[in-house]
């Protein structure tokens, strides 16, 4: 498995770090999950908001690393640019979670020009 392939494991499993830190409180309800979370505040609900962001981000950037992989692009680039996809989306979850917006836009956009990089990847490939 290549070091792309790792990071999309790593990213399959980022969500969940975030919903552990947003439901450390200790009175989650099983019982009624979505009422409850939306009953939080501050920074565990900014978790939970990190959350449902890390789920919507996977999609397009799971996608991009199996295109490029699949059209024979640059392995160091599909690699470089998954990894700091990773990374931007860790300190993306940290800014949201410390209530920094300003930071946290500028690492979403970072992690989102990973992506695109990733189908620039595979498009100079098949040029």
């Amino acid at each position: 498995m290549t070091i792309a392939y790792w990071s999309v494991l790593a990213v399959i499993f980022m969500p969940f770090v975030f919903a552990g830190l947003a439901k450390s409180q200790g009175r989650f309800d099983n019982a009624r999950p979505r009422e409850w979370l939306a009953g939080l505040t501050g920074w565990r609900q900014r978790a939970h908001w990190a959350q449902l962001n890390t789920f919507e981000a996977f999609p397009p950037f799971a996608a991009a690393v199996l295109i490029a992989h699949q059209v024979g692009g640059a392995q160091g680039w599909i690699d470089a640019l998954a990894v700091a996809f990773v990374l931007l989306r860790l300190g993306y979850g940290a800014a949201y979670i410390g209530d920094r917006p300003t930071l946290r836009s500028l690492l979403w956009t970072g992690a989102f020009a990973c992506v695109v990089g990733l189908f620039f990847v595979a498009a100079l490939t098949t040029a």
